[in-house]
């Protein structure tokens, strides 16, 4: 069989102009251009592995060269010999003894990590006609935890602890394959809360999200505690007792500021409060978590590695689980955030939006629920409906809920024209916008 190798990484620096009307705009990023640090691994087979990670704007350059820099560790590699030795693979990227310097694993170069080990598994998963979701949920319980790095957790999970909890799952792993493709995976919507929108679009984005079907709303908080108590009372209007308000600080308080600030808001019925305070802050979520109770603290988005995500769950100031497809060090480390979350007993409801946050996540909840976190019970996956269409296999919501996808690879793959238009800082998109600004200056 002839053997599949890397030849070249094609990286391109992809901008969308999102800050234009206010979308994913919250009390700290109050201007994001939804970004990602692109990438595409060619072979000599003729078939390629599709990969990014999100940034809002500014600096993704630096994070492209990271990617650049990084792939010269991939180049020359067997798609067979990196599938042999998933975990010695992801291992030698992230702790290549110079460039581990630089995080370790955390901050950009793991941002760039993650953006080729999701080509990686978008290729493995495309030569298997699989796609990722049901690569993963299919894999023999030995090859997955083989794949899966736990050093520096092996005092909460080691490798016969997350053996032991896949085969307990094992004999009806394929009932809930059955039901995610039949069903979907509970979705919530943010699209309602963005910082910058009108109470108008508010009341309008909460009417659509009711006529699709969701029964989970989040509202960005954070700069004036009138305006987010007048728009909590607007959203809690519209969505009426039955559904779920949770609101988002994006790491905008202090702890005791965050703990005063949700008092107000604790009227509306807040399932959870999400990033109140520094996503470093291990002790003062705990403390927030113990004060503010029985309203829960949500974080993780922004929690850069397994190791991080060990201590917040062992504190308790992690009481549900956001983790991200592109913050840590892609799929392998996020089989380790799932095997603590299931340790832990702490829900997992994925982080997303971005670029492309929701099409990967629409794959990792499905693994959580089939190998690792058995119920769907509590446990909703984020969705914001922008940039989907630039998508080769954009996720699906209906009812509410993510459908399983079915296309082979992990859905990384952005059209070709998306790809030219929206190139900062020369593609059209960009260059009219910098011509106009030139005409109107």
């Amino acid at each position: 069989m002839h053997t599949i190798t890397f030849t070249r990484a094609e990286i391109v620096d992809l901008r969308f102009p999102t800050s234009e009307e206010h979308h994913g705009s919250d009390a700290v990023h109050v201007d994001p251009d939804y970004s990602a640090a692109y990438v595409v691994l060619h072979t000599d087979a003729g078939v390629a592995g599709h990969g990014f990670t999100f940034t809002i704007g500014r600096g993704n350059e630096i994070v492209c060269q990271a990617i650049e820099s990084l792939s010269s560790l991939v180049i020359g590699k067997t798609l067979e010999n990196i599938a042999a030795d998933r975990r010695g693979f992801w291992r030698s990227l992230a702790q290549d003894s110079q460039f581990r310097w630089l995080g370790p694993e955390k901050g950009v170069m793991q941002l760039a990590l993650a953006a080729l080990v999701n080509a990686v598994w978008d290729l493995e998963a495309r030569v298997a006609s699989k796609p990722l979701w049901k690569f993963l949920a299919e894999m023999p319980a030995e090859e997955l935890v083989a794949a899966t790095d736990l050093h520096g957790v092996r005092d909460a999970v080691d490798e016969a602890a997350m053996l032991a909890m896949l085969q307990a799952n094992d004999a009806t792993r394929s009932e809930r394959i059955a039901r995610v493709e039949r069903e979907g995976f509970p979705a919530y919507t943010t699209s309602c809360g963005w910082m910058g929108y009108s109470d108008d679009v508010v009341r309008a984005r909460c009417r659509e999200a009711i006529a699709e079907g969701f029964t989970h709303f989040k509202m960005k908080i954070g700069q004036s505690i009138d305006d987010d108590v007048r728009r909590a009372r607007i959203i809690r209007e519209e969505i009426g007792t039955a559904r779920v308000l949770m609101v988002d600080a994006n790491q905008r308080f202090d702890v005791q500021q965050a703990i005063e600030w949700i008092k107000p808001l604790a009227p509306f019925g807040i399932w959870w409060f999400e990033e109140p305070v520094s996503p470093d802050d291990i002790l003062g979520h705990a403390l927030i978590a113990r004060a503010i109770a029985p309203i829960k603290v949500a974080t993780g988005e922004q929690c850069q590695n397994r190791v991080m995500f060990k201590q917040f769950l062992a504190s308790g100031g992690m009481q549900i689980c956001q983790l991200d497809s592109c913050r840590v060090g892609g799929v392998n480390d996020n089989l380790a955030i799932m095997a603590l979350a299931r340790h832990f007993k702490v829900p997992v409801c994925p982080h997303a939006g971005g670029v492309g946050l929701c099409e990967l996540v629409a794959h990792l909840i499905m693994v959580d629920y089939i190998r690792f976190n058995p119920t769907m019970e509590g446990r909703v996956c984020e969705f914001v409906d922008h940039l989907h269409e630039h998508f080769t296999d954009p996720c699906v919501i209906k009812h509410g809920r993510y459908l399983a996808p079915t296309k082979p690879g992990y859905s990384c793959e952005i059209k070709r024209e998306s790809l030219a238009a929206f190139a900062f800082p020369n593609g059209p998109e960009w260059t009219r916008r910098a011509t106009a600004k030139g005409v109107h200056s």
